[in-house]
């Protein structure tokens, strides 16, 4: 199994667990919401510039509520288990495209309840973690108002941000240095050093693609 596909798995065996109500770190989603986006982005790609395009927000939201009046929950879920759309066809490309998606979205569910902890990681997952960290950094955190350098545990820096002014180290796993570029700082096990003004600018920045 790649590890797309084991996020994916790991991720729908947690929504059949806690049921369509549970809340999620995506604002205003809860368990049903999330696997109907996740449906959406792989099925409905007519539907999908509004996940990045405001202007196209309300007809994206309209499409993903009508997967939920269509699909009860567990009929949803059992969609999103199947990799769907050009990802079902080249698994390559699911390889490439899904691995952290679902890794943030199984997160975003996991951090979401009561007594969570960090995940211990196969090897495998933390380099390809960090290597899509390293390499996507500076895109991930261009709306930060403060130059950020991120300090992975183990080894390996990488550079984002405002090009001057105000520095704030951001160090930690892999894994949590990816949530925090992802915009979740709140539910990111990772420590920033740097002046309290730009610390708190930092944590409150709006992050990700």
């Amino acid at each position: 199994m790649t590890l797309a596909r084991g996020e994916r798995s790991a991720l729908c065996d947690l929504f059949d667990r806690l049921g369509p109500d549970a809340p999620t770190l995506c604002a205003g989603w809860t368990t049903y919401d999330l696997a109907a986006h996740l449906v959406l982005r792989e099925r409905r790609p007519d539907a999908m510039g509004g996940i990045a395009i405001g202007a196209l927000a309300g007809y994206t939201a309209s499409v993903q509520n009508g997967l939920k009046a269509r699909h009860p929950y567990p009929e949803l879920v059992g969609v999103v288990r199947r990799p769907g759309g050009v990802y079902g066809l080249l698994p390559f490309l699911d390889a490439a495209v899904n691995t952290l998606e679902f890794f943030v979205h199984h997160e975003d569910v996991r951090r979401a309840q009561p007594g969570w902890e960090p995940r211990e990681l196969p090897a495998e997952l933390d380099r390809l973690i960090w290597k899509r960290v390293a390499t996507g950094a500076r895109l991930m955190l261009r709306r930060s108002p403060v130059r950020l350098v991120l300090r992975r545990t183990g080894g390996g820096v990488a550079l984002g941000g405002a090009r001057d002014g105000a520095k704030v180290q951001v160090s930690g796993p892999a894994s949590e240095l990816l949530l925090f570029c992802f915009g979740r700082q709140a539910h990111a096990r990772v420590e920033l050093t740097g002046d309290d003004a730009a610390v708190t600018q930092a944590a409150g920045a709006r992050l990700g693609f």
